[in-house]
């Protein structure tokens, strides 16, 4: 058996854990491994047969499907992954106020169409604020343009934030919880011709041990990403974990309503050109027979 996965370099995926331990492997899975600079890229690589599978936030797939992408979600992976940082100091304000801190301002941004792109331009437009947001083919460019100055703020995953903390003493504006409560930050995505392949199947299966690998021994999961990775150490690893610890493989009712809470707002900024129903995005059945149990989205991390 062979499966073909596209994923991105955020530490707390467990594509790092399943390839740092060769999980797929030792089950007899034939693996290739691709690394996309943000999730629309790897909508396009399933589109065209590239990759099997991809880690994706849920907004790239709905615009994909939107436009005929033959691609479900079959599990999830993590929620409440993106927070807004600030060059100063606003944390403890209210939402309106720290948004209001952004008139006039450069904002970095992850690709365009990705789910932080869709949070921040949904909270800009809600506040009224405006604001010019910045998109970045490659989140890594982020750190960068802060540390120039072309950007005041920011918006990404956990680990960007643990990043520009850690490097430019930039500071959580908005956490995780705040900006998009249960928001589906990243969930399995496949191909619909691979969705009965008894690959597919294993994969969940390891993805939902490898999640509990994060929840129950985070700091051996952070050494396995970092490792992984390369560029980090398992300090930064665990930081970021730490940021927004909310990780299961399971499909939960909160998790699919957060998700369909995207579709009017990506209507009205543009980017989805008709509205999509939960059973054009979701295909529930694998992941129900692998993870019937309820789900741990809210479990604490054994530190």
């Amino acid at each position: 058996m062979r499966i073909r996965i596209g994923h991105l370099s955020t530490v707390y995926h467990t594509a790092l854990l399943i390839r740092g331990l060769r999980m797929l492997e030792r089950r007899g899975i034939r693996v290739s491994w691709r690394l996309f600079g943000g999730g629309p890229a790897i909508v396009e690589a399933l589109s065209r047969g590239d990759v099997d599978v991809g880690y994706i936030g849920l907004p790239p797939v709905m615009i994909g499907i939107a436009r005929g992408a033959e691609i479900k979600c079959v599990a999830g992976g993590h929620v409440e992954g993106s927070v807004l940082c600030t060059a100063r100091d606003v944390a403890g304000r209210e939402i309106k106020e720290v948004v209001a801190s952004l008139e006039g301002g450069r904002i970095g941004c992850p690709p365009k169409g990705s789910i932080h792109d869709i949070i921040l331009r949904h909270l800009l437009l809600k506040h009224g604020t405006k604001a010019e947001v910045i998109n970045y083919p490659w989140a890594d460019f982020i750190p960068l343009a802060m540390e120039a100055g072309e950007i005041s703020a920011a918006v990404g995953t956990p680990a960007l934030a643990a990043l520009l903390e850690r490097d430019l003493g930039a500071r959580v504006a908005l956490p995780p919880a705040k900006l998009w409560p249960f928001n589906p930050s990243y969930g399995i995505i496949s191909r619909e011709d691979f969705l009965d392949s008894e690959a597919l199947r294993i994969l969940l299966e390891v993805h939902e041990e490898a999640s509990n690998l994060i929840i129950n021994r985070p700091r051996e999961a952070a050494e396995v990403a970092a490792s992984v990775l390369g560029f980090v150490d398992s300090g930064f690893a665990l930081a970021a974990m730490k940021l927004s610890p909310r990780y299961c493989a399971a499909l939960p009712g909160e998790y699919i309503e957060a998700t369909m809470r995207f579709v009017p707002v990506m209507r009205e900024l543009g980017y989805l050109s008709k509205l999509l129903k939960k059973e054009d995005i979701f295909y529930c059945e694998v992941i129900k027979e692998v993870h019937p149990e309820e789900h741990h989205y809210n479990k604490k991390l054994k530190l």
